[in-house]
């Protein structure tokens, strides 16, 4: 039986590889592959896809295919991180990187997003071929789920959980706050206050074992109420600052889970009259622009965030353009180093609180 081809409506949208994907029941990858004249397609899954082709009237734009022959592929990097400093230095990396291998980037904020599979179906009628995954996206094991049965390759970034099927790019947070936190018991802090970051991050979980493994091999006694939970936002660093700090016994030091939140301690300690860091030291974590913006500058940890977003990008190109790519994809998961940076918002701890344990 033959089929006559259907050709699109003057004026209306052509049929997609998504399309094509659909009417011949495979992924756009595999859709992909014939048309690139791949040879890892089995020979009926070829011919289901050829005759989707001819009934949609499908025609595959030269340019788009010289692209998916290696030339250029598209990068979708999908956000919702409340931090304007972490995805303004996340961007700068995978921008660079991506001008670099001549691949297009297609930022999309998504904050409101409700339907991770209306999500993944737009990205793939805008052919995109990867995705890019900061924080807190990363974690989110559906939205996760949902690209990989698309056949799209993913990179988690600063996740603590690496998918086996996707590429991960981390530091390891715990013993960066292990060490942060070493620090300031060093400097003679007994009463160290924590900030943790959103509970739907993973790194959050870690920089709270890494503060609280510090403690525990410096034979303090953790007290919980120099814990309190914020989700990486300045404001709600402000609420922690002001609950550590109207204590009976209040903390010398405050740790925060990243470098907003402790912008936000110096901030409330400034209102408290209390000079940072003669009365009160004050550490984060990222090393983002906030942290030398304001006064004191921060003692925090280097996340080297535009640096893992660099790498991201070219892991995922390197997939796209078939040399590590479906269907013989392999996860990697890369781990870099993270830095310690002493700025000028910590000192050694006042005389009479160098001699008390915590929660004594």
């Amino acid at each position: 039986m033959t089929t006559t081809p259907r050709k699109p409506r003057s004026g209306k949208r052509g049929p997609t590889v998504a399309d094509v994907a659909r009417c011949a029941g495979v992924s756009p990858m595999t859709v992909s592959r014939v048309i690139n004249s791949e040879p890892n397609v089995m020979p009926a899954t070829r011919e289901k896809v050829e005759a989707a082709i001819v009934a949609l009237g499908y025609v595959p734009n030269p340019a788009a295919r010289s692209l998916a022959g290696g030339q250029q592929c598209r990068i979708a990097l999908l956000h919702a991180n409340p931090s304007a400093a972490y995805l303004s230095e996340f961007l700068m990396g995978s921008l660079a990187q991506a001008s670099k291998l001549d691949v297009q980037l297609i930022v999309e904020d998504c904050d409101l997003l409700a339907d991770p599979a209306e999500l993944v179906r737009r990205l793939i009628d805008h052919r995109v071929d990867a995705v890019l995954l900061p924080p807190p996206l990363c974690d989110d094991e559906v939205l996760l789920k949902a690209l990989h049965l698309a056949g799209l390759p993913i990179a988690q970034i600063a996740t603590g959980r690496p998918a086996e099927f996707a590429y991960a790019v981390t530091i390891d947070d715990e013993a960066a706050a292990h060490a942060m936190t070493g620090r300031l018991i060093g400097l003679g802090h007994r009463r160290i206050g924590f900030v943790a970051g959103a509970t739907n991050q993973t790194a959050s979980a870690l920089r709270f074992a890494g503060y609280a493994r510090a403690l525990s091999e410096a034979g303090l006694t953790p007290d919980d109420r120099l814990v309190r939970e914020g989700d990486f936002t300045y404001r709600s660093g402000l609420v922690a600052a002001e609950a550590l700090l109207a204590l009976p016994e209040p903390p010398t030091a405050i740790f925060a889970s990243n470098d907003d939140m402790a912008a936000a301690a110096v901030a409330v300690a400034h209102r408290h009259r209390l000079e940072v860091p003669r009365d009160l030291s004050v550490c984060g974590f990222d090393n983002s622009a906030m942290a030398t913006t304001i006064w004191p500058e921060i003692t925090t940890i280097d996340q080297p965030v535009a640096e893992m977003a660099r790498r991201a990008t070219a892991l995922l190109a390197e997939a796209v353009r078939g040399r590590a790519g479906p269907p013989a994809f392999v996860a990697r998961h890369i781990q870099l180093a993270f830095k310690m940076l002493p700025r000028a918002s910590d000192a050694c701890a006042p005389p009479c609180a160098q001699n008390h344990g915590l929660g004594t």
